[in-house]
């Protein structure tokens, strides 16, 4: 936890007044709302879109102005959280079930910042489960088609339902153990119908701020 909020901590220092800022969704964005809220009422004047109901709600309570999609054309920056980032920044994400709205955000955002803990940096992408979202009609055949990719598609469950997202989907966790082309997998995965979006955020990340155990932040700026 300790690495987790150090990380948003410094991430969080990059938003300034006026900027519209992305909230991510998941145990790393979490710190990173409430370093933003503690700003806000010491007078950081912002606004955000939110990336999942949790966190929007999380927002609103900590007196974050939030701004409908509607009335903004890009976003300045978002902070978001990763389940695995590898050596060359591509992500995984989709863990809390979030991965489209996220990568809605992400995509509409000039600067991308991924908080994550050290456990999360990993060589290549593959042994977190790779998080898909598909709708619910003839899901049976979307997941047969996922698995003729190469992974065991299993369905995610909650509370002994299929566990829905926010945008009534279903979420398909699809386990490769090796990820070797995130890009070409991205759009295998994509090309198939009733997917609505994958968890693969390819080349998508501005930076990269990892917290470690020891509590020391390392703050990763590309070229």
């Amino acid at each position: 936890m300790e690495a987790k909020k150090a990380a948003a901590e410094l991430a969080i220092m990059d938003v300034h007044d006026g900027m519209i800022v992305g909230l991510g969704t998941g145990s790393t964005a979490y710190w990173a709302i409430q370093g933003l809220g503690l700003r806000v009422q010491n007078g950081l004047n912002i606004q955000a879109v939110a990336t999942s109901v949790a966190s929007e709600n999380l927002a609103k309570e900590l007196g974050i102005p939030l701004i409908p999609f509607a009335d903004i054309t890009e976003i300045d920056i978002t902070i978001d959280g990763a389940d695995e980032v590898d050596a060359d920044w591509h992500l995984t994400k989709g863990g809390g079930g979030a991965l489209l709205r996220e990568k809605i955000v992400a995509f509409s955002s000039k600067k991308l910042i991924v908080v994550v803990d050290e456990s999360k940096v990993v060589e290549r992408l593959g042994t977190f489960p790779l998080p898909v979202e598909i709708v619910q009609f003839g899901y049976e055949l979307t997941i047969r088609n996922l698995q003729a990719l190469g992974c065991e598609p299993q369905v995610r469950m909650a509370d002994n339902q299929p566990y829905v997202t926010d945008n009534g989907n279903y979420i398909i966790d699809c386990y490769f153990g090796s990820i070797p082309n995130p890009a070409e997998l991205h759009q295998a995965m994509n090309s198939i119908p009733g997917v609505v979006e994958n968890g693969l955020f390819v080349g998508m990340a501005s930076q990269v701020i990892v917290g470690y155990r020891d509590g020391s932040v390392k703050r990763l700026v590309g070229e």
